[in-house]
């Protein structure tokens, strides 16, 4: 019998991933895909893959009912940081069990255990939960924090250089390129076996970098000058605040760099490489791979 595969937030940059890795594999598995998305207009357009426009999104349960209908397997990934997101995804947890869908793969945060220094795991910690309680069967991939967003933790100097500044102390992060989480969520989907049913999986990058590191790397890769500067966290929120985002959302910025100095960031995972049979890219290579990561980092760009 055909599945269907649901992808949600598939006009962003890791559901946009996904659906291209499914979209020509789909059929060697008995599967078809549908891709459910805001706005019909910015989504990919795939061979054989069908698209479902839910403007009302997540917090939208009937409709989220409605988009799901006839769907086996839902990739959900994790709303925009908002600060309803608990809520959203509840009522997408909702839906999902009312459309009758029979089984969830969600993208959660490593670490997102109740009590974690990171503020935004809560939602995590909170849908892990929900999803626990369906009784359907569920695969959580925990990814790490994307090496995609390294260049944007430095903010160029006028000396034509660059800084990462955060309150991370030494501690160390295990950061995944997003290509990498898209593979494995691929591999998971197309799987649909026992194997996976049950598990939280923490998907990461092959080792820890301190900022320190990180900043060397950047440095290597773009050719500016990137130095790491350690924070505390009253510097950390002062620099951040003038931003004008609402204090919920800086001290999810702020957590998060405390969370690395806390440790719990450093976990390093062989899932990469178990479920897509190569090794993860590192910093390095993912940056090498994605110039247009830093391009406002490039040399001779504006800093």
């Amino acid at each position: 019998m055909t599945r269907l595969i649901t992808v949600t937030g598939a006009t962003g940059a890791l559901g946009g991933r996904v659906a291209r890795l499914l979209a020509p594999a789909a059929a060697d598995h008995d599967a078809t895909v549908r891709l459910v998305v805001r706005d019909a207009s910015r989504a990919p357009r795939l061979p054989g893959t069908a698209v479902v426009a839910q403007p009302g999104g997540y917090a939208d349960e009937a409709g989220m009912t409605e988009a799901l209908a006839g769907t086996h397997t839902l990739f959900l990934v994790s709303a925009a940081e908002a600060a309803d997101r608990t809520e959203q995804h509840l009522a997408a947890v909702r839906a999902a069990v009312a459309a009758g869908v029979e089984r969830i793969v969600y993208t959660s945060f490593l670490g997102s255990e109740a009590g974690a220094t990171f503020t935004l795991t809560a939602t995590h910690a909170a849908t892990e939960e929900a999803l626990g309680d369906t009784g359907l069967r569920t695969t959580v991939l925990r990814n790490s924090m994307y090496a995609d967003f390294v260049p944007f933790f430095a903010t160029p100097t006028d000396d034509r250089g660059a800084v990462i500044a955060a309150p991370a102390g030494d501690g160390a992060a295990s950061f995944v390129s997003r290509d990498d989480a898209a593979e494995v969520a691929a591999a998971v989907l197309l799987r649909d076996h026992p194997s996976t049913d049950g598990r939280v999986l923490d998907v990461t990058g092959p080792e820890a970098l301190t900022l320190a590191d990180a900043a060397a790397v950047l440095a290597e890769v773009t050719g500016r000058d990137v130095r790491y500067e350690a924070q505390t966290v009253e510097q950390a929120w002062a620099t951040r605040r003038p931003s004008g985002a609402p204090d919920w959302e800086v001290e999810g910025w702020v957590t998060s760099y405390t969370a690395i100095a806390a440790g719990e960031m450093a976990v390093v995972s062989d899932v990469v490489r178990s479920f897509t049979g190569h090794p993860a890219l590192t910093v390095r290579e993912h940056l090498q791979r994605h110039p247009e990561d830093w391009a406002t980092l490039r040399t001779g760009s504006p800093a």
